[in-house]
């Protein structure tokens, strides 16, 4: 299996230029712990003549010191790297590794079995062309061995290959290795898995990796390398419609105007029509650039610059798309989800949602079902906690283009993101558009913001007061809104305590409540601003990610935070409503501050210290603050 040494040394230029036009094959081993991947992986490299000297001389030093095969050569120390992976013989994060025969180029993930690391396994996934399933033959088909099944299903791999690992464990026995692929067969129908190929093997040993094995007979199907040389690969890509998401506007001067990006599926040509999405503009391609010079044909998987004959807005996120066959657009769709935190999915909280190249913000509706991928339940949810599958409703703050999932990985997959901390924290595959993000549309007004604004002689803002409960917020808030008022001022009070008798009154004191909860408000802030009115909203809203949301739901400078800043020591000493006290007591779950966290603002535009001023003078400062920081006339 080892490169063509001869023709290195006789004719360099030819065989890079070989090597150049190899395929490329990524595949992933996955499977439940122990059950052989490091190794199989440390054979293929082993086998194809891809380990240096120096390599050889420190695995075999390794192996003697840390290895796990009595002395001899451990080839799972090849991939695991990581210090707390030899201790412990696992793997953990996922390894990739490079390696080619003369038939094929190969980037190969090796990824961890354990449950907890799950999101790690989705991660070496998520590109990959095949997946190489281990089972050991000892063991059986295990509940890991299910669940990464369940999610090579999910994530739209095509190829899949079941290897009954350490059969020389068991004497080769054909009755076990049957029994075994019967097991998994019965299960793979169950999840959508029709055809997949089965081959005995010892990782270990090297039997029917490269060549079939002389140990297993009865066996008359390929050893496992002959196969994933063989498995076809970008072929069907081609043959769907075209789809280039936008990476960037190549603009390198006055005269040149050019679209970069990596193909994802279809061919084009000079002269095809195209649309740009989601403006739906049209157009047709003038060239094909690319550094080696202008191309006739470009098909998936190249990453290209296009020009168009035509000046049109395309900007990066946008999608290019044929003409005759474009992806649909929209900003509500139903999709699978892939918690990857260790924070838990709160149905409402924004995140940022990546799909392509563009990047926009998205909300999460409760679950409709999470699913246990042991029974294949559906199972009601509040949440998804870390490596939990759940399909969901997302809604986006900008219509985006898209294709199902199953029909284009590159526009269906996408990523969400902690807007806070910045974390990749889920991963998902778009299903479709849900129906009334195609038959609701904004409705065009004459009498707009500035006007109504402009009637009432003020500007229209919110005054968003935060802090724990007790804190005084809405003594202040209520005291402010008497100033304003007397000034002439048109302004309106939403109390966290009243809210919920009305709006808000089917809400509990849940994380995900508390989202909700302060969901509503900010969109009703936002109509009362839009009304031209100076909104006063006196929430404790424990959570930056919801205060954040509410900020950028207004207009730049239309959002003024203030903290009222008062230690739980004094907001408990106080306990004007005996909350603290039933808290205490354990008769009040998820209480702020006791046991539900509570999220000081970090940049507030005011600060209130009531331990050093009395409600009094805070609502003057706040005032104040308004009249110095706004003008109010129109």
């Amino acid at each position: 299996m080892a490169h063509q040494s001869a023709l290195i040394a006789e004719d360099i230029e030819a065989y890079l230029s070989a090597h150049e036009r190899k395929s490329l094959l990524r595949f992933l081993t996955c499977g439940s712990v122990d059950d052989g991947k490091s190794t199989l992986i440390g054979r293929l490299l082993y086998d194809s003549k891809m380990i240096f000297e120096d390599q050889l001389a420190a695995l075999e030093a390794d192996s003697k010191k840390v290895g796990t095969q009595g002395g001899d050569i451990d080839f799972a120390l090849l991939v695991d790297g990581l210090a707390a992976e030899r201790e412990q013989g696992i793997t953990i994060d996922v390894a990739y590794r490079f390696f080619s025969t003369d038939k094929r180029k190969f980037i190969v993930a090796d990824t961890p079995g354990h449950e907890q690391y799950t999101r790690n396994m989705v991660t070496g996934a998520s590109t990959a062309d095949a997946a190489v399933i281990l089972i050991d033959a000892r063991k059986g088909v295990l509940t890991q061995t299910r669940r990464h099944s369940y999610l090579v299903s999910l994530l739209g791999i095509r190829h899949v290959v079941l290897a009954v690992n350490k059969m020389d464990l068991v004497g080769w026995d054909r009755q076990v290795y049957d029994a075994i692929l019967q097991e998994y067969a019965d299960f793979a129908a169950q999840i959508g898995i029709h055809d997949f190929t089965a081959i005995p093997m010892s990782a270990l040993k090297g039997d029917n990796i490269t060549t079939s094995s002389e140990a297993a007979p009865w066996y008359e199907g390929p050893a496992l390398m002959p196969l994933l040389e063989s498995l076809p690969v970008e072929d069907d890509l081609r043959e769907k419609p075209f789809r280039m998401a936008v990476q960037w506007v190549n603009r390198p001067n006055l005269d040149f105007r050019g679209f970069s990006g990596l193909i994802s599926s279809g061919t084009v040509r000079p002269g095809d029509k195209i649309k740009a999405l989601p403006s739906g503009r049209e157009s047709s391609i003038d060239r094909i650039v690319t550094f080696r010079g202008d191309l006739d044909e470009a098909v998936a998987g190249q990453s290209v610059t296009l020009t168009l004959k035509d000046e049109i807005d395309i900007s990066r996120g946008d999608v290019i798309a044929e003409a005759g066959s474009p992806p649909a657009v929209a900003d509500q769709f139903e999709a699978t989800i892939v918690w990857m935190d260790d924070e838990a999915m709160l149905p409402g909280r924004p995140y940022l949602l990546k799909l392509g190249t563009r990047t926009v913000s998205a909300q999460i509706t409760e679950p409709k079902y999470k699913v246990n991928v042991n029974t294949l339940e559906h199972l009601a949810a509040k949440r998804l906690e870390l490596n939990e599958i759940g399909v969901c409703n997302l809604s986006l703050d900008a219509a985006i283009a898209f294709d199902a999932y199953a029909e284009n990985r590159d526009l269906g997959g996408f990523i969400l993101i902690d807007r806070i901390s910045n974390r990749t924290v889920g991963a998902g595959m778009l299903h479709f558009a849900l129906r009334r993000s195609q038959n609701i549309h904004w409705q065009a007004l004459d009498v707009d913001k500035a006007a109504r604004a402009a009637l009432k002689g003020q500007r229209g803002r919110v005054v968003w007061l935060t802090g724990l409960s007790g804190s005084g917020k809405s003594t202040i808030a209520n005291l402010v809104e008497k100033r304003l008022h007397a000034d002439g001022h048109h302004t309106y009070l939403l109390d966290g305590d009243n809210v919920r008798h009305g709006l808000n009154k089917d809400l509990g004191f849940t994380d995900e409540d508390r989202v909700e909860n302060i969901r509503r408000v900010a969109e009703v802030a936002k109509l009362m601003v839009d009304a031209g009115l100076i909104v006063l909203v006196s929430f404790i809203s424990p959570f930056r990610a919801e205060r954040r949301m509410a900020r950028e739901l207004q207009a730049e400078g239309d959002f003024v935070e203030v903290y009222v800043d008062t230690p739980l020591a004094v907001a408990e000493q106080r306990d004007v409503k005996g909350l603290y006290k039933k808290a205490r007591a354990g008769e009040l779950k998820n209480f702020t501050g006791i046991d539900s966290p509570y999220e000081p603002p970090e940049n507030a535009e005011i600060v209130i210290d009531t331990t050093k001023m009395s409600a009094a003078e805070a609502a003057e400062r706040i005032v104040a603050w308004l009249e110095g920081e706004l003008d109010y006339s129109i």
